[in-house]
C-alpha cells in the first residue's frame, strides 16, 4: 500500500479545461484521461488523499470514484458542495487533516497556507486549489494534477520532495 495526494481534478468542468489551460479537446476527452492516468499510479490497495474540487456535478461523483482505484480520501475544496461530500465511496472527508507519514508531518488542506502548525519543525503543507500557479514556500507543495509534472495524475510524496528542476 503506498500514499498518494491530488486535488482541482473538476471531472465535468469546461471552464477549468480553459482556466487552467488543460491540452484536452473537451470534458469527455480530460475526464478520460484524469481516469486512466489515476488508475495508472494507483492500485486498488493504495490510499488517495484528494485536496479537493472533485467535480462539477455533485451527481456524477458516485460513479466516478467507483471507476478510480484506491481508498479515498477527501479533503473538501471551494467547489465541493455536500452532496460531493455525501457521495458514496469516499473512506473520510474533512476539511483539514493532519497526519503523519514516512515519519513526515503532514498538514493537508485544499488551501495552501501562510502558515501552518509545526512548519518550524518540519511539517509540509500539501495542498491544492491554486493550480499550480503559486510561488512555492519552503515546504509548501501543491498537489492540484494542473502542476506541472503531476501529468495530471496523483503523487506521492517521495515525488513532491524529490529536487525541483
Amino acid at each position: 500500500m503506498s500514499v498518494f495526494f491530488t486535488a482541482d481534478t473538476h471531472f465535468g468542468d469546461h471552464r477549468t479545461i480553459n482556466i487552467a489551460r488543460r491540452p484536452f479537446a473537451d470534458t469527455a476527452a480530460m475526464d478520460a484521461a484524469l481516469i486512466e492516468r489515476w488508475n495508472a499510479v494507483i492500485g486498488p490497495q493504495d490510499v488517495v488523499w484528494h485536496l479537493g474540487d472533485v467535480a462539477r456535478r455533485p451527481a456524477d461523483v458516485a460513479g466516478l470514484l467507483a471507476r478510480l482505484h484506491g481508498t479515498k480520501h477527501l479533503l473538501r475544496g471551494n467547489n465541493d458542495p455536500d452532496a460531493t461530500l455525501a457521495a458514496p465511496g469516499w473512506a473520510s472527508v474533512a476539511d483539514y487533516v493532519e497526519i503523519t507519514l514516512d515519519d513526515r508531518r503532514l498538514v493537508l488542506c485544499h488551501y495552501p497556507f501562510r502558515s501552518w502548525n509545526g512548519q518550524h519543525r518540519s511539517a509540509l503543507n500539501l495542498h491544492g486549489h491554486s493550480h499550480g500557479r503559486l510561488k512555492p514556500m519552503l515546504r509548501q507543495f501543491d498537489v492540484g494534477v494542473d502542476v506541472e509534472g503531476h501529468d495530471y495524475a496523483p503523487v506521492g510524496l517521495d515525488r513532491l520532495l524529490a529536487p525541483r528542476r
